[in-house]
Parts: structure tokens; sequence; C-alpha cells
């Protein structure tokens, strides 16, 4: 059945176990415990990251061979749609853009928003802060958690970069990063005219929903 000599195939089942297949079981196991440990999300890729910080200096190649050989398939990461959370006490602003969007020179209407991104370390949140006239984004904030330092770090970075005068609209939805009082006493420091989205309504704040791509 296997079209091979009795002689060859006796020779080869008595044959000690190589090196390399000594190695490649151990791999394995270690693959085996961190698939598990990582809940089967890692590829290849990040496989051969993570026995490469124990020490393991491996070929992505041969992981993704022993991987394939072992039917092991990382998962795909479960779709995850982040929202600011607008089911608060905290005072909220009128909506005063009332998507006005255009700006007929800088420092005059801006907008701000949060969105999120997938990296090997998880979930990466991203705040901006846009000048709507040219749609230029002046402030950018990013960390691991949606709060509301985040936004307060992307408004003071536009405030550095740009140093908008008093008076300047700034825009955003009615999430609780923007209503916190750390925020809003940043924006009565710095002079700007608060205003916000209605409740469940994006395309308030169109323009950085198209920035995002969403």
């Amino acid at each position: 059945m296997l079209g091979v000599f009795r002689s060859g195939y006796y020779a080869w089942e008595n044959r000690p176990t190589s090196s390399r297949d000594i190695e490649n079981q151990v791999l394995k196991e270690q693959i085996k415990t961190i698939h598990k440990k990582k809940r089967q999300t890692y590829g290849c890729r990040k496989m051969t990251q993570e026995l490469r910080r124990s020490g393991k200096l491996v070929n992505h190649k041969r992981i993704e061979r022993i991987m394939r050989q072992e039917g092991i398939q990382s998962k795909l990461a479960k779709k995850y749609k982040a929202t600011t959370n607008s089911n608060h006490h905290l005072p909220v602003a009128e909506n005063l853009l009332n998507r006005q969007f255009t700006a007929d020179k800088p420092n005059q209407k801006m907008v701000s928003d949060i969105t999120y991104l997938w990296t090997d370390e998880g979930w990466l949140y991203i705040a901006a802060v846009m000048d709507l006239y040219g749609q230029k984004i002046v402030g950018l904030s990013m960390g691991e958690r949606m709060t509301k330092n985040l936004v307060i770090n992307a408004l003071e970075s536009a405030c550095m970069r740009v140093r908008p005068p008093r008076g300047v609209v700034i825009h955003s939805d009615r999430g609780s990063q923007y209503c916190s009082n750390d925020y809003q006493n940043l924006i009565n420091r710095h002079g700007f005219i608060c205003s916000m989205s209605r409740k469940g309504n994006c395309w308030d704040n169109a323009p950085m929903e198209s920035f995002w791509g969403k």
C-alpha cells in the first residue's frame, strides 16, 4: 500500500528520533499552550513573536507549518463597536453648530470625536480635533482606554499647536467624556463655545465621521 520495500519501512520505523523532530514536538506543546492562553486568537506571526519573547529563535514559516499540521488556527477577532456613552446625567450643550460645516478662516469652528483601532496589543482609542477650515486635524490623542483624559489631551494638543483665540466653536457628540467637568473646565479656560450633537444623530458630526471612514 505504501509503495516501499518491507526492509525500508522497518528501517524507517526503527530509526531513532532526530533532534529536529524532538524540537518540533516541544514547539507543538508550547504552541498549544499559547494558543489556549491567548484564547485562540494568535496566528503564526504572533505565535512566532511570543515564542521569540520566551527565548525560542524560530522562523515563522516553521511555526506556520507546525500549526497547519496540528490544525491550529487563529479565530478572527470579534468585530467590536466602541461608542461614547450618552446615557448619563451630566449637562449637555445645545447643537450650536447645527451642521454648518463650512468655515471662512482657521480657528473658527472645530469638531472632535473618538474612534478605535485593533492592534497587536488590543484595542487602541484615538481622539482627534479637526479645524473645519480645510478639515485639518489639529489635535490628536491615543490611549488604551476611552476616558475623559483621551479627549482632554486631544484638545490640549490642538491648543498648543494652533493657539486658538477665544470664541471658537468646538463641537462633539454628547458622550460622557465630552460632558465631564474636567473637559468642560478646559473648554471654559480656553474660551471655547461648546456645541454637541443631538442624541443618536451621527450626521451632526459628519466631518469627523467621514474622516474616520465610518
